[in-house]
C-alpha cells in the first residue's frame, strides 16, 4: 500500500480541540442530542447518495434500499449508527472530522464565556453535529467507504476525542458509514433497546428515512405444566440461529413537510427545525404550505431565536434545502429568499423544477422568481403576526436580526412598505435605548401640522438623543427617531416615505418645520438674520477653508452652534461605511448654523480683535464637531486655542 494508506496517528485542528472541551461540558445536561445529531449526518449522506445518482445511478449499484441502522450491543457497551449513504474517502474523512471549515471559528470560541448554560446556547448555533459523540463516548470508530469506490477503498477513523486521531484504510464490504461509539461506563442507558427506540421517536421521527433497529422479541411464557421437552428446546435453538436478524423501521420515516399540518404536533416541528438547523434551541415561529395551480411546491420555514455568529460573513453559506419531487438536491438553495433574510431556515419542495437542477439553472429562472417573491410575503407575514401576537417575542427578534432586516428596503422594493412595518427605533419619546417603537405608532401620535417623520442619525444613543440638532424638538416637544445602527442612513436613502409622510433627516439641510413653526419665530428668524449679517460675514472669512456657510439657526435653543451637512452629501455613517470598505469618500464642507441669543456668539459679535475672533470662530467650530460625535482633524490646536481663551479670561 501507498504510505497515504498506513496508518497516522493525527493531531486535531486546534480549534476542534476546543470545541470538544467546550461541548462535551456545556451540553453534558442534554447528552441525548447527540443522537440526533448522527442520525441527522446520517440522513444527510444518504440524501446527496440520492441526488449523485442521479447523474450516476452505479453509485447505487448493489443496494438501492436506503436506510438507517442503530445497532447496541449491551456486553460491549457499544452503539453503532450506520448508513448507506454516500460514504467518505480517505481525505474527506480527515477534512470533515479533523477540521471545522467554517470561517470565524477563532473569533466564535473567544466569544464564549464559560458560563455552561450561555456557551451551550451558542454552541447550539455553532452546530456540532458528528462531535456531539463525545458527551457519551470514550472512544468513537469511524468506519466509511465512498460510493463508488471498492472494497478496499475502506477507511478507518478512531478517536478518544483528546486532541488527535488516527486514521488507515481497511477492508469495507458497503458503501456508506458506520459510527461506533465505546460509550463511557456510566453511559450505559444508550446501550438499551426502549431507551434507543425513545430517543429516535423524540429526535428523528420526521426523517423521510427509515431507521431500523433488531427487532427485539417479547419473552414467550413457559408451558403451564412446567415441562419442557428437551428435544423440541434445541431444535428451536438451532432454527433460531439459522434465521436471518429482523430489523424494523422506528420512525414515521415520512418526509415531514409532505404531510397534512393537522397530523404534525408542535414538538415533531421544533424537532425538524432542529434537525435542518443543527440549532439546539427551538424555533421562535414556523409556517407550512402547501401551493397548487400554476406552481407546485411545499414550503416549511422557520424563523430561529438567536443569529448565528457568522451571520453578516458574506461568505457563509444560507438558503434554503432544495428538494424537488421528495429527492434533495442541494442544502443552501439561496436563490429562494432575498439576502435580508438570510436567517431564515427550511425546506422548499418544488414539483416544477428538473431533477437535475443546478445552481446554474436556478439563476433567472421563472418560476424560482416566482416562488422567491412568494416564500418572501409569507416570511414577512410571518414576522408581522408575531408582532401583532407578541410584542415582546418580536423584540427579542429584532434585536437578533433586526440590522439585516434594516437591508431590506434597499433590496426589496415591492415589500418595502411591509418591511417599514417590521422596523423598530428607539425614540427621544421612550426611556433608553432599548425601548424601541414602530413607525405606524409615531406616525398615530404626530403633532397637528406635523406632515413629516423627523429622525437623526448618531454613533450612539447619547450622541443622537443629546444631539443640539434635537433642541428645537424637545422644545416644541416633537418626538425625533433615533438611528444608530451603521446601516441606517443607507437604509434612510431607501426608506424616503412611510404612511404618506416623508421623512427628513434632522441634521440635513435648512430645517423645515412647516406649520409647526408660528408666525412670530418666523419674523423673529428674519430680524436675526438681518442683525447677524455682519457677525456671519465674519466668520465665514475666518472658517473659509472648513464652511460652505454661515447662516442663523432654526435648529439651537442652548448651543451656541451646530455643523449641518448639505441635503444631498454623504452623513457620517455613510461615509464610515465607504472608509471601511476602501472606498473614496467625496469631499463635502458643512453648513455652520449659530445661535445668535447664545453668550459666546454675542461675545463674537463685539469682539474687534481679529486674530481672537479667529480663534473664538474655530473653538466654536470644533465644540460644534465635537457635539455631533466627530474626531477633531486637530486635537491639539484646539487644546491650545481653549487654554489661550481661559488664561486671557483669568488675566
Amino acid at each position: 500500500m501507498a504510505e497515504a494508506a498506513e496508518k497516522q496517528t493525527l493531531g486535531f485542528q486546534t480549534e476542534v480541540s476546543k470545541l470538544l472541551h467546550l461541548m462535551v461540558h456545556s451540553l453534558y445536561s442534554n447528552k441525548e442530542i447527540f443522537m440526533r445529531e448522527l442520525i441527522s449526518n446520517a440522513s444527510d449522506a444518504v440524501d446527496k447518495l440520492r441526488f449523485q445518482s442521479l447523474a450516476d445511478d452505479s453509485l447505487m449499484k448493489g443496494d438501492t434500499d436506503l436506510k438507517i441502522r442503530i445497532e447496541f450491543d449491551k456486553d460491549a457497551n457499544t452503539l453503532t449508527i450506520t448508513d448507506n449513504g454516500i460514504g467518505m474517502s480517505r481525505d474527506e474523512i480527515v477534512e470533515h472530522l479533523g477540521t471545522i471549515a467554517k470561517s470565524g471559528t477563532s473569533q466564535f470560541l473567544d466569544s464564549l464565556t464559560g458560563d455552561q448554560q450561555k456557551d451551550s446556547q451558542m454552541i447550539g448555533q455553532f452546530g456540532v453535529g458528528f462531535y456531539s459523540a463525545f458527551i457519551v463516548a470514550k472512544e468513537v470508530e469511524v468506519y466509511s467507504r465512498k460510493a463508488g469506490e471498492g472494497a478496499d477503498a475502506g477507511v478507518l477513523w478512531v478517536s478518544e476525542g483528546e486532541g488527535e486521531f488516527t486514521i488507515e484504510n481497511v477492508e469495507r464490504a458497503d458503501r456508506g458509514t458506520s459510527v461506533v461509539i465505546h460509550l463511557k461506563e456510566d453511559e450505559t442507558e444508550f446501550a438499551d433497546g426502549f431507551r434507543l427506540r425513545n430517543i429516535i421517536r423524540k429526535y428523528s421521527d420526521h426523517i423521510s428515512l427509515p431507521v431500523e433497529m433488531l427487532k427485539e422479541e417479547t419473552p414467550s411464557m413457559p408451558p403451564m405444566d412446567g415441562a419442557a421437552d428437551e428435544a423440541d428446546s434445541d431444535s428451536d435453538k438451532e432454527e433460531e440461529a439459522d434465521k436471518a436478524p429482523e430489523f424494523e423501521v422506528i420512525n414515521k420515516a415520512t418526509a415531514l413537510w409532505t404531510r397534512s399540518r393537522s397530523d404534525i404536533s408542535d414538538e415533531e416541528y421544533k424537532e425538524f427545525y432542529k434537525h435542518i438547523s443543527h440549532d439546539f434551541e427551538e424555533p421562535a415561529t414556523w409556517s407550512h404550505n402547501r401551493v397548487e395551480g400554476k406552481l407546485e411546491y411545499n414550503s416549511l420555514l422557520f424563523i430561529p431565536k438567536r443569529a448565528p455568529f457568522d451571520m453578516f460573513n458574506r461568505d457563509t453559506p444560507k438558503g434554503l434545502k432544495l428538494y424537488v419531487q421528495r429527492v434533495f438536491i442541494m442544502d443552501e438553495a439561496e436563490q429562494f429568499l432575498p439576502s435580508y433574510l438570510r436567517f431564515v431556515k427550511g425546506v422548499l419542495d418544488s414539483n416544477d423544477l428538473p431533477l437535475n437542477v443546478s445552481r446554474e439553472i436556478l439563476q433567472g429562472n421563472k418560476s424560482v422568481d416566482s416562488m422567491k417573491s412568494a416564500l418572501t410575503k409569507r416570511i414577512l407575514d410571518m414576522l408581522s403576526k408575531l408582532a401583532k401576537k407578541d410584542e415582546e417575542a418580536y423584540q427579542s427578534l429584532w434585536t437578533e436580526f433586526g440590522q439585516v432586516l434594516k437591508e431590506g428596503p434597499g433590496e426589496d422594493f415591492a415589500n418595502k412598505e411591509k418591511i417599514a412595518k417590521l422596523l423598530r427605533f428607539a425614540t427621544t419619546a421612550g426611556e433608553g435605548e432599548e425601548q424601541k417603537g414602530t413607525l405606524e405608532n409615531y406616525v398615530s401620535k404626530m403633532k397637528e401640522g406635523q406632515n413629516k417623520i423627523y429622525y437623526i442619525t448618531g454613533e450612539s444613543y447619547n450622541a443622537a438623543a443629546n444631539s443640539p440638532h434635537m433642541e428645537v424638538f424637545r422644545k416644541k416637544g416633537i418626538e425625533v427617531l433615533l438611528m444608530i445602527d451603521r446601516i441606517d442612513e443607507w437604509m434612510m436613502s431607501y426608506l424616503t416615505e412611510f404612511d404618506g409622510k416623508q421623512f427628513e433627516n434632522v441634521s440635513k439641510g435648512e430645517l423645515d418645520l412647516g406649520e409647526l413653526t408660528d408666525s412670530n419665530e418666523k419674523e423673529e428668524k428674519e430680524k436675526l438674520e438681518k442683525d447677524s449679517e455682519d457677525l456671519i460675514g465674519r466668520i465665514k472669512d475666518a472658517l473659509s477653508d472648513k464652511v460652505q456657510e454661515v447662516r442663523v439657526t432654526t435648529r439651537l435653543t442652548d448651543s451656541p452652534a451646530c455643523l449641518v451637512i448639505g441635503a444631498h452629501d454623504m452623513g457620517a455613517q455613510m461615509a464610515q461605511i465607504m472608509k471601511a470598505a476602501g472606498q473614496a469618500v467625496p469631499d463635502s464642507k458643512p453648513t455652520l448654523e449659530i445661535n445668535p441669543g447664545h453668550p459666546i456668539v454675542e461675545k463674537m459679535k463685539d469682539e474687534i480683535q481679529d486674530d481672537r475672533f479667529k480663534d473664538l470662530a474655530l473653538v466654536v467650530f470644533d465644540q460644534a464637531s465635537l457635539a455631533e460625535g466627530s474626531q477633531l482633524d486637530d486635537p491639539s490646536a484646539y487644546v491650545q486655542r481653549i487654554n489661550k481663551l481661559l488664561l486671557e479670561m483669568s488675566s
